[in-house]
């Protein structure tokens, strides 16, 4: 709770004020938030990105033009949600069954000093050999995390290459044009996961 309290205040002072916040909330406390051009008060989510795949080649958002694209922002230290999450894509996308052709699944990562491309590529492989992990320098990672109104902090400074990454944790729902067309809370199970997916697909 604390860190969607965190991220609704960093998005709330990078963008609008009360209202925006009010309709985000609402979104939030009534499922996945339907979202075809952008967020209340024409808040726009994503936008172009320069990052590196897990075999160090650099891709943009023109690559995955003309798919679907369904993204999740984590870390491969984390503990807990992030291998939550990821395990539901990977379910959504069986459940999905001939729709997950059109579908390209990607983890960018919020840690880019550990998440290297190999050690990304060990990560994702866990999960699902459809998953595309990203990262990229820190100034990339800010800067695909501010298009899409991501927020991400490092919990102790002080803890060598041991600390944990403070991160929102929504999946993202973009269409073949690269707009948002879902924006969807976390803790979904893979079926239900894959029932909103769908919805927004077909009736597309």
């Amino acid at each position: 709770m604390l860190r969607v309290i965190r991220w609704c205040a960093v998005g709330l002072i990078v963008v609008l004020g009360g209202l925006w916040a009010g309709a985000w909330w609402d979104g939030l406390e009534h499922g996945p938030v339907p979202a075809a051009t952008g967020m209340p008060g024409s808040v726009s989510i994503g936008g172009p990105f320069t990052l590196t795949d897990t075999t160090g080649k650099t891709v943009t958002e023109a690559d995955f033009r003309g798919r679907w694209m369904l993204i999740y922002f984590g870390y491969t230290f984390c503990p807990d949600v992030c291998p939550t999450e990821l395990q539901a894509m990977a379910a959504s996308l069986d459940q999905l069954g001939p729709l997950a052709t059109q579908i390209r699944p990607v983890f960018i990562t919020v840690d880019p000093q550990r998440d290297t491309p190999t050690a990304l590529a060990d990560y994702v492989k866990l999960f699902d050999d459809r998953l595309v992990g990203l990262t990229g320098t820190s100034a990339q990672i800010a800067a695909v995390a501010k298009a899409y109104r991501v927020y991400f902090a490092r919990v102790d400074a002080k803890a060598g290459d041991a600390y944990l990454m403070d991160h929102s944790s929504f999946l993202y729902l973009m269409g073949p044009d690269g707009k948002l067309r879902q924006l969807i809370k976390p803790g979904l199970a893979g079926p239900e996961l894959a029932g909103a997916i769908r919805a927004v697909m077909v009736g597309s």
